[in-house]
């Protein structure tokens, strides 16, 4: 009898598993259940969507599922998975469109749910005008409801990457956005508060109402009613973050770990034998703090579903975890970080020196050079890199990928000082950034010892 294999969830992880599998084992049956529209998109596109960067929902999509068939990859979209019994292997699974219930058999499950957006239980947050944005349907939705009422004025909750990447797509669509965080700052989850100062006055230099502190009450389809009064809003999207889509798992009796999401070993296999997990729904291990964490990226959820792929279809394959690097970019204004933040570090147990440079992404007389800061903790005592941030215009950005080496790699911030790092005026100063930080770390390290 043929193996089967069943993946729920048709985006990053499970497609790039389902994919794998088919791909080193024809003889296998690979079902993939989407209780949405589309199959292998990026989700991270979405906000450039509703800004009009990307002009089509179609160029999101990098497999379709009629491509998927002819690959052999038996793709079901509008079939929602809505229990699993571990005990007897199947799925229960929902047509949508067809209104019916089937059970459907497996051999091997991959679970790739993905995750959802932070909905907090407030009055008003179920309106049809609150839109949360994590799959290609919720952004399509989000964008037809924008062109439909003709939207002008948008009210986001929480300033982190999602919230800063929908204000900026509101902005290119001429609207007057609000941006609301409880918080003293925002990207507060992500970046310490002096890097979030400088994304919060490139937000209000873009024209985006920011208001820091500010508690959300609830929201009565004409305005969102704060601690510090009502912000008129024709749309509110929710900026809150994501939580792991696991409640599946955990309601069929598969171990939940971090922050509620499925339990994963080093090879992505979860408490029960034959049953799989990769991508948003799931836990990794933070490579620093060597603590089970959740990130919600898709190049980690590639990057596990290949290793399931692998794994499923008779290989040897492990995820040895993250360090937790993330970009995005507000207008002019790019910002990035990897490994811990203070608030981090302070909640892993770890004494450590934090220090700020400010330089430019050229030699500062070269034309078209930007100003860039650099924020790098670093060690007490031995001097190991725990984590940078950086925020800066154009050029900025991608020097993170340097200190996500390092950090995967064990540096200290004198190994990184010792980089051989390219040089020439139109590229970086000749002490690059990413140099002056660490040099800057590994004086206040000594000078603390």
């Amino acid at each position: 009898m043929t193996d089967r294999l069943v993946v729920i969830g048709g985006d990053a992880s499970g497609m790039t598993a389902a994919s794998l599998v088919k791909k080193r084992r024809p003889d296998m049956e690979v079902v993939a259940l989407e209780k949405g529209h589309w199959t292998s998109y990026s989700a991270c596109g979405i906000p450039y969507l509703v800004g009009g960067d990307v002009d089509s929902i179609d160029d999101l999509v990098v497999r379709t599922p009629e491509e998927h068939i002819r690959r052999g990859v038996d793709a079901r979209v509008g079939h929602e998975a809505t229990a699993i019994d571990v005990d007897r292997r199947h799925v229960e699974v929902r047509d949508l469109d067809a209104a019916s219930t089937y059970e459907l058999g497996f051999d091997q499950l991959v679970l790739a749910m993905g995750a959802v957006p932070r909905r907090p239980p407030l009055p008003g947050f179920d309106h049809e005008r609150v839109h949360g944005v994590q799959t290609l349907d919720d952004g399509a939705d989000l964008l037809r409801h924008a062109k439909e009422i003709g939207v002008e004025r948008v009210a986001v909750v929480g300033a982190g990457y999602i919230g800063l990447e929908i204000a900026e797509a509101f902005v290119k669509r001429g609207c007057r956005v609000t941006v609301v965080e409880r918080e003293p700052e925002v990207m507060p989850a992500t970046m310490d508060p002096e890097m979030g100062a400088l994304v919060h006055l490139a937000m209000e230099v873009e024209g985006v109402d920011v208001r820091v502190g500010t508690a959300v009450q609830g929201f009565d389809g004409r305005a969102l009613q704060t601690a510090a009064g009502s912000v008129e809003a024709d749309l509110v999207v929710l900026g809150l973050g994501v939580a792991p889509n696991a409640k599946l798992a955990g309601d069929a009796g598969i171990a939940l770990g971090a922050h509620d999401a499925v339990g994963v070993d080093i090879r992505q296999r979860t408490s029960h034998d034959g049953v799989w997990a990769a991508g948003d729904c799931c836990e990794s291990l933070h490579l620093v703090s060597k603590r089970k964490v959740h990130v919600a990226l898709g190049t980690v959820a590639n990057k596990q579903g290949r290793v399931v792929g692998l794994n499923v279809s008779g290989g040897y394959a492990t995820f040895p975890g993250v360090v937790g690097t993330a970009v995005t970019k507000l207008c002019a204004t790019e910002i990035a970080r990897t490994g811990l933040s203070e608030r981090e570090a302070s909640a892993a147990g770890f004494l450590y020196e934090a220090v700020t440079i400010e330089s430019t992404t050229r030699a500062g007389y070269f034309p078209g050079a930007k100003p860039l800061k650099v924020r790098v903790l670093a060690e007490r005592g031995g001097g190991r890199l725990l984590g940078a941030q950086i925020v800066g215009e154009e050029g900025a950005a991608k020097r993170i990928d340097v200190l996500a080496c390092a950090l995967t790699a064990g540096f200290t911030v004198e190994d990184v000082l010792h980089l051989d790092l390219s040089y020439a005026p139109p590229f970086a100063p000749v002490w690059d950034p990413v140099l002056v930080a660490a040099r800057k770390a590994w004086e206040a390290v000594q000078a603390n010892r």
